[in-house]
């Protein structure tokens, strides 16, 4: 699985099959941080290339060291908050 990060595919911002020729985001990886995954809003209708891709919500690195634009957490809390997602919830994200 990938996330495709190329602004000149068609397939921007879209989850794409790894491997493909176009630039995109492996979403198997060694680290774990991507083990529970969940894809945010962000640039989805409509999709504007250039204006932002892979915006997740993932789990946080030891000492929730930085990410490259996504949101982080600890599994223990990934895991409250799972049951309560639906279609119908809205996440607000803020500082």
């Amino acid at each position: 699985m990938g996330w495709c990060d190329d602004r000149a595919s068609f397939l921007y911002n879209r989850p794409v099959r790894a491997g493909l020729p176009y630039s995109h985001e492996r979403l198997w990886r060694d680290d774990g941080v991507y083990d529970v995954i969940l894809s945010t809003s962000h640039n989805q209708r409509p999709r504007i290339r250039g204006a932002g891709s892979a915006i997740f919500l993932h789990l946080a690195r030891a000492g929730y060291a930085a990410t490259e634009g996504c949101v982080a957490v600890s599994l223990p809390d990934l895991r409250r908050l799972l049951p309560r997602l639906g279609r119908k919830v809205r996440l607000v994200i803020a500082p």
